[in-house]
């Protein structure tokens, strides 16, 4: 099977996968990603075959929808490689990926087991889809979908998370901005994804300001 079937392939699978699932986590944030993967890899020595695999299948079960379980995901991508025919050392570097792209694990004090510059890529494209304008609707529509309130000024950010905190919280969607979406731009690994990521971190700082006078009743900066 050519590399390009293989990935059509994955792609009819990760389309089907996925038919029903919540609007933030669905097949067109995997083909964002995708497409943004396939961007950043245009300035960065990767295999293009991993890169892509794994953009595809870095969602196929994220745990949050699998009552946290972390090994779901890892496994169902493993075993549609494997009935691929793919070489298992396309596997083991593709499930590396999913397992370690996380941004909860950053969250873990404990040095990172595993690292390379196709993770990096990947891990760039998923966080860029967490911020700027295409973040802020993901973000309100996962709170939607949790039912948790958009902004409380009574319950404040908590940012000092462990890992486990992060995956129990159900603060307010405005909160998330502190605890993980504007904390991406300093966590983004290549120099192509430093330059998409500025414009989009401005972006949320700019509907951060708005939401704050919104909510105040504001009259600063309106022509009233």
């Amino acid at each position: 099977m050519s590399q390009d079937q293989l990935v059509q392939n994955t792609i009819n699978f990760v389309k089907t996968t996925l038919h029903d699932a919540e609007g933030g986590h669905d097949w067109f944030h995997i083909e964002r990603v995708f497409n943004t993967t396939k961007l950043i890899s245009q300035y960065e020595q990767v295999d293009p075959l991993v890169v892509q695999l794994a953009a595809l299948l870095h969602d196929i079960a994220d745990p949050k929808f699998h009552d946290g379980d972390e090994s779901v995901g890892p496994k169902m991508a493993h075993d549609f490689l494997k009935s691929h025919q793919v070489d298992d050392y396309i596997i083991d570097h593709v499930v590396n990926i999913i397992q370690h792209m996380s941004f909860k694990n950053s969250l873990e004090s404990s040095s990172p087991t595993f690292s390379s510059k196709e993770l990096h890529v990947v891990q760039d494209a998923d966080r860029l889809d967490a911020i700027g304008a295409i973040g802020i609707a993901r973000a309100f529509n996962y709170g939607g979908f949790k039912n948790r309130a958009l902004y409380d000024p009574n319950i404040p950010p908590n940012l000092n998370m462990t890992k486990e905190e992060y995956k129990k919280s159900n603060a307010p969607t405005i909160n998330h901005f502190y605890e993980k979406l504007l904390l991406l731009k300093d966590k983004i690994n290549t120099e192509t994804g430093k330059k998409l990521a500025e414009e989009r971190h401005q972006f949320m700082l700019d509907y951060l300001e708005h939401f704050y006078n919104e909510w105040r009743a504001d009259s600063a900066g309106h022509n009233l």
